[in-house]
């Protein structure tokens, strides 16, 4: 297995390392993990990674969804939203992002898995 690097953008502390530890035993390779917006848009640029799961409600003055379309244009990143969120208006206004999935909170390892492997 190729080990894709994957940002993680989580404002949960604990979601963020049980996310982190989950996709280690899977055989991928954690770069960070951040809690806002603006730290995102700088590891984006800094490490160059494979993949983003993305939490829409962040730290900050900015959402996931707008540092989604900020990656989506200056670095062309996929990213997977993982998030709590899943009423219409919050998925409309995802969508325009043009994400690679959503994971919903609780998540699975075997949903995580399957979605990653059909991006990376």
């Amino acid at each position: 297995m190729v080990h894709s690097k994957i940002l993680i953008v989580e404002d949960d502390f604990i979601v963020a390392i049980d996310l982190k530890i989950h996709l280690e035993k899977m055989g991928y390779h954690v770069l960070d993990i951040t809690d806002n917006g603006n730290d995102a848009l700088k590891k984006t640029r800094e490490t160059n990674p494979d993949l983003i799961l993305m939490d829409i409600h962040l730290k900050g003055n900015i959402d996931g969804i707008d540092t989604a379309q900020k990656i989506n244009n200056l670095y062309h990143v996929p990213v997977i939203y993982v998030t709590g969120y899943n009423d219409k208006n919050t998925i409309k206004r995802a969508n325009i992002t043009e994400p690679f999935g959503y994971i919903v909170k609780p998540f699975e390892d075997k949903e995580i898995q399957t979605l990653i492997g059909m991006v990376v």
